[in-house]
């Protein structure tokens, strides 16, 4: 299973985020997700705060243009992020 899927020019990226580590940074594939690390405590949204950061900046995109469609509370999280203009080497460009 992938963690991504392409609906027209929107990615959606499926994530399992692991709050209070270090480093912060993408760590590899966790059962279907994009693993992420991220130094935030899960508290008062400061870890959705960090991933949004750490998501902008990977897909060169604008914090405010990433929407969160599952999982505010969960570490298993889907987002969609609009006609990313730069995409990781593990992210196929839309078909």
């Amino acid at each position: 299973m992938s963690c991504y899927r392409w609906e027209g020019e929107n990615l959606i990226l499926l994530v399992h985020i692991q709050p209070r580590a270090s480093p912060a940074g993408i760590v590899g594939i966790h059962n279907g997700r994009l693993k992420i690390k991220i130094t935030a405590a899960p508290v008062d949204g400061q870890a959705n705060a960090e991933v949004y950061k750490l998501l902008a900046k990977l897909f060169g995109v604008a914090k405010s243009r990433i929407v969160l469609l599952s999982g505010q509370t969960s570490r298993d999280k889907s987002f969609r992020i609009p006609s990313p203009p730069k995409l990781p080497e593990f992210i196929s460009p839309p078909p």
